[in-house]
């Protein structure tokens, strides 16, 4: 099981740059607003990675790829703020392709020039180009630089093979334009450096890589910025996939080099307590006198992966023109460099309740998403409750009757959409209408809703989101007592995407054996399941009593497919169960797909993708496209005897269980592409085809618990 792009061309090395992966240790996260006077980390709520940060004007904005959306392939986003507090989210209009749609916004830069703005990125679908566009404000909209989707760097520049993702572009002191950029590196031969054309912006020239013995140690990610006479090469090192990713650098006398190493390397990395776990990936904000890094880290809980990435900020400090102090990273780590005062969020630390809250459980990892921390001022935390279902409602007590004129809602996903409605009550028992979201389709954080009331409680009720399985989840919900200028007259597009549907909390397939006679020809066989209709027969599919006398499907090269589509309640971050009775004379390495339900070829990105293997590989259990999402048997079923296995997700923690009995499990955020999918039993949807028998299978849309897994374990035992 492998990842597989549109476009075949090297582009693995954009998959190993995206994808981090490891185990993250039980670290703790500050829960309050702030400590000292010190602002807390992440800077943004929501999950955002390789973030360029900008002034323009009087205003900060921060670029950045948006995370924890198949292979980290979200809508292209901007964060605006004056205040550096209150970040607001934008979700820009940039032409897609003419050739294909445009899927990938990685690691995106800007540039301010002649009254202009320039928005470069990375994007692997036709080759890992790097791509322009122009604009008149910071926002857009975008235009392209070039027609007939030609890049601004090339993949194979400045030589074959290279990609080019990663660009950061340097403007010098002669107003020259330098372009850096490199990814995988260490594999790649070292990093590129080129000059932009002017005034066009839409070429390079001059390109060269830079030798691997100039940046040690590299991985991805170089930036330059220049101190006094010196160019300083920063670079994210180590390894994304675990805690070694950090920052470190190079300088020299010249935009090309050659670079020596810098002192004190790397200069930023996993800390001590593990609570700043793998940051790396940086840009870096000069704002009078003082400099700040500002890079991403992995998100505690850390999700499968390392996909859900989140934008922190700390101070960077110069011992010399050549030499950076080493950043000691902390969830209360920077001091807010800007001089506006933010409005008070009288919600802060406010007393909080919900209709329930996700308890996290897996080895390792106790964690509770309490509805306390959706009003802790922090974006590390949220509150998310207990499951997809909706809705689901939060409530915060101010304490005693207050005058209300804002409340910002700070949903999990900024550019999906949520339905909701807000309601206030002096009492907690009578409560009336403060805003009316339920039909909402613009996505967007904060949300914000106006008023003028007064009152001691607020309740947020989420009655639908945009993608189907996402949960009612919320950073943080501030009030306030009065209105205030927000930086940008700008507002988000309403989505053309209907609401998604609520699960019915069925059993779709229903599948046995033991309603068929052995050893007879057959065509179809009957689904029994809700879904309903026929599983028709392709390739070798017999019914055979095995030798303990169970009648059971006999599988060799051969499925049962269904012919009408996949229910769009298993679309995108769906709940679902596959439970099968199971028995393989030989348990394969790899292949050996029990059940697949969605179409790589929409997407061919991580996550995207969904499917229940019996091997004793990597992907053995769950098969997502990519090995860092996969998920194997940490206890691999015996061969050439009966097991009940269950494959479940609840929309947060994906589960295999093995005989009744929980054998691993990880946390994720699925984007099942379902459009021209369909249900095929003992195949995927490329073959990989199940050798062996299989006595039963039911699948369910919602996620059954171990108690559930269990009872159903002795229900449905093959008879023999």
């Amino acid at each position: 099981m492998k990842l597989y792009f549109k476009n075949q061309l090297g582009l693995m090395a954009a998959a190993i740059m995206l994808v981090c992966c490891f185990t993250q240790t039980n670290a703790q996260v500050v829960s309050s607003g702030a400590v000292n006077g010190k602002k807390l980390n992440p800077l943004l709520p929501g999950y955002f990675a390789d973030p360029t940060i900008k002034k323009f004007g009087d205003t900060y904005y921060i670029y950045a790829t948006t995370d924890n959306i198949m292979l980290a392939s979200g809508a292209p986003t901007v964060w605006y703020s004056k205040d550096f507090e209150n970040w607001y989210n934008y979700k820009m209009d940039v032409p897609a392709f003419t050739a294909e749609p445009l899927v990938n916004f990685w690691a995106p830069d800007i540039i301010q020039r002649n009254n202009k703005y320039y928005l470069y990125f990375g994007n692997c679908e036709m080759g890992c180009n790097i791509y322009g566009y122009v604009s008149d404000t910071p926002v857009g909209p975008w235009r392209k630089l070039n027609a007939h989707d030609k890049p601004v760097i090339s993949h194979n520049y400045p030589r074959e093979g290279f990609p080019s993702l990663d660009a950061q572009f340097f403007t010098d002191t002669d107003n020259r334009v330098y372009g850096y950029w490199g990814t995988w590196v260490h594999y790649n031969g070292g990093y590129a450096v080129g000059e932009l054309i002017t005034p066009g912006m839409d070429s390079m020239q001059k390109a060269k890589n830079i030798p691997l013995v100039q940046t040690p140690k590299p991985f991805e990610a170089p930036y330059m910025i220049k101190k006094g006479n010196k160019y300083i090469l920063m670079y994210s090192g180590g390894s994304c996939h675990d805690e070694t990713y950090n920052v470190r650098y190079s300088y020299a006398s010249t935009p090309y080099g050659p670079f020596k190493e810098g002192a004190n390397n790397p200069v930023l990395s996993t800390n001590a307590d593990k609570t700043v776990h793998g940051p790396g990936h940086h840009s870096v904000l000069q704002d009078g006198d003082d400099y700040y890094i500002v890079y991403h880290k992995h998100d505690y809980p850390m999700t499968r992966g390392g996909l859900s990435r989140q934008v922190c900020i700390d101070k960077l400090v110069f011992e010399n023109d050549s030499t950076i102090k080493a950043v000691v990273p902390a969830n209360t780590g920077y001091i807010n460099p800007s001089k506006v005062k933010p409005p008070q969020n009288i919600a802060l630390n406010a007393t909080a309740t919900a209709s329930s809250a996700y308890h996290l459980k897996m080895p390792g990892t106790d964690y509770e998403y309490a509805a306390a921390l959706a009003t802790d001022g922090n974006n590390a935390t949220l509150w998310k409750a207990g499951n997809n279902t909706l809705p689901q409602s939060l409530t915060i007590d101010l304490g005693s009757v207050k005058r209300i004129r804002r409340v910002f809602t700070q949903f999990e996903f900024p550019s999906f959409y949520y339905q909701y409605v807000l309601r206030y009550s002096a009492d907690g028992k009578t409560w009336k209408l403060f805003a009316d979201r339920a039909s909402n389709r613009m996505p967007g954080s904060p949300m914000i809703d106006d008023n003028d009331v007064k009152t001691r409680y607020i309740k947020l009720t989420v009655t639908g989101t945009e993608k189907q399985g996402l949960y009612a989840a919320v950073w943080n919900m501030k009030v306030y007592d009065k209105l205030f200028d927000i930086p940008l007259p700008i507002k988000n597009k309403n989505s053309v995407s209907a609401p998604a549907l609520r699960s019915g909390h069925n059993i779709l397939l229903d599948i046995n054996a033991a309603d068929m006679p052995a050893g007879k020809p057959f065509a179809s066989v009957k689904n029994k399941g809700t879904f309903g209709g026929l599983m028709y027969k392709t390739g070798n599919v017999t019914i055979e009593k095995d030798e303990t006398g169970v009648t059971a499907f006999r599988f060799t090269k051969g499925a049962l497919s269904a012919l009408k589509p996949v229910p769009q309640t298993l679309a995108w971050n769906g709940a679902y169960t596959v439970a099968a009775w199971v028995k393989a004379p030989v348990v394969a390495k790899e292949g050996s797909c029990l059940m697949s339900w969605c179409n790589r070829n929409v997407m061919r990105l991580a996550n995207s993708y969904n499917a229940m293997y019996f091997n004793s590989g990597g992907y053995g259990a769950a098969g997502h496209l990519d090995y860092h999402f996969d998920m194997k048997y940490n206890h691999v079923p015996a061969a050439n005897e009966w097991h009940y296995l269950v494959l479940t997700f609840d929309g947060m923690t994906e589960r295999i269980y093995v005989d009744g009995v929980e054998d691993n499990a990880q946390m994720m955020t699925l984007s099942s592409a379902i459009n021209g999918a369909k249900f095929i039993i003992g195949a995927s949807d490329e073959g990989e085809n199940y050798n062996g028998y299989l006595a039963s299978l039911k699948m369910y849309d919602y996620a059954l618990s171990s108690d559930d897994i269990k009872k159903q374990m002795q229900l449905t035992k093959p008879i023999k």
